[in-house]
């Protein structure tokens, strides 16, 4: 077996002390230039691999960040969000000595994985899809730099928000439904224990007041497709809308299975819009009508801000990503 080259050899070799070796390893600038070109070349010679686990001691880092996800695994492995959100994230890692550790559980008994994040488990933390009742998030979120994923219920001066505007969008979306010509529009919300959910609703029912209309129906789901189907059903027991405002692509999907299953035509009968352009949308029969949300994109935005905060640096408390209407044959 082939021996690891030491920190001691690396220095006898480039002619400076163990400790300027440290140095350039950790990336302090307070080395010569002549010392540095000396390290590197003996680092490069000698293929010399810092111990990471000796240096995340002195250190107290981790080189780790947790994903947490306050769902339960259901949710987040049946919603495409998450898999384009996880995807940006890992994009912007892959550049850095950070590793992802995934946290994924709508609660935490025994305190278990608030205990691993609040003890130094990780250097700092994104949060997605959080709930005003996740009170274990909000234990985790006293402990280290946090990046929320979506606004939450209160920021504080240590945590940073990427966002898009979910209110704009949900008017948006509604907007458009009202320019078609139609009515009689409802809408599917998400639940009201999210931000997001609560936004994107308003932004149906300011749309509709600026327009002089009144919600036709206004009901909750889970953002899961069967429950999607669920409030449709629940919607047509009151009577018929021309339109419905979903809040997100899953649940318009299930939606439009529930209209469909009552004898309506989507959209000559009930046009339907939803929210996010995952590729559910793509697979809905018809496609749907859809908000954009970047998905992607948030997921590298909410790593690049983690990492410019635990460089010490100060990005901008709060990012918000643009939205964009996509039109397809749903509506």
């Amino acid at each position: 077996m082939v021996s690891r080259a030491t920190i001691e050899e690396v220095a006898t070799a480039a002619g400076v002390s163990r400790s300027t070796v440290s140095r350039v390893v950790n990336g302090s600038t307070s080395v010569s230039p002549t010392a540095l070109q000396a390290v590197q070349s003996a680092i490069a010679e000698l293929s010399y691999v810092p111990n990471r686990a000796a240096r995340s001691l002195a250190s107290r880092q981790t080189n780790a960040i947790a994903l947490i996800v306050p769902e339960d695994t259901t949710r987040f492995f049946g919603d495409p969000f998450f898999a384009s959100i996880v995807a940006g994230i890992t994009a912007t890692l892959g550049g850095s000595d950070y590793v992802l550790n995934l946290l994924i559980a709508s609660d935490d008994p025994g305190d278990k994985m608030t205990s691993f994040v609040r003890n130094g488990g990780v250097d700092g933390a994104l949060i997605v899809s959080h709930h005003t009742s996740d009170a274990f998030v909000e234990r985790m979120s006293d402990a280290l730099p946090v990046v929320w994923g979506g606004r939450p219920q209160r920021q504080r001066a240590s945590e940073y928000v990427v966002d898009v505007d979910n209110i704009a969008a949900g008017r948006i979306a509604t907007q458009y439904l009202i320019d078609l010509g139609r009515t009689r529009i409802a809408t599917i919300a998400g639940p009201a224990t999210m931000l997001a959910s609560v936004d994107r609703s308003e932004g149906f029912r300011a749309a509709l007041a600026d327009a002089g209309l009144a919600p036709f129906a206004e009901v909750a789901g889970d953002y899961s497709e069967g429950s999607g189907a669920q409030a449709a059903r629940l919607i047509l027991a009151d009577g018929q809308p021309d339109a419905i405002f979903v809040a997100s692509d899953l649940m318009a999907r299930g939606a439009i299975a529930a209209l469909r299953g009552a004898g309506l035509r989507v959209p000559e009968d009930v046009a339907v819009v939803g929210f996010d352009d995952s590729p559910v949308a793509l697979s809905a029969d018809p496609p749907l009508t859809t908000v954009r949300q970047p998905m992607y994109a948030m997921g590298e935005k909410m790593a690049a801000v983690l990492l410019s905060r635990l460089r010490g640096e100060e990005p901008l408390p709060v990012t918000i990503l643009p939205t964009e209407l996509v039109v397809r044959a749903s509506a």
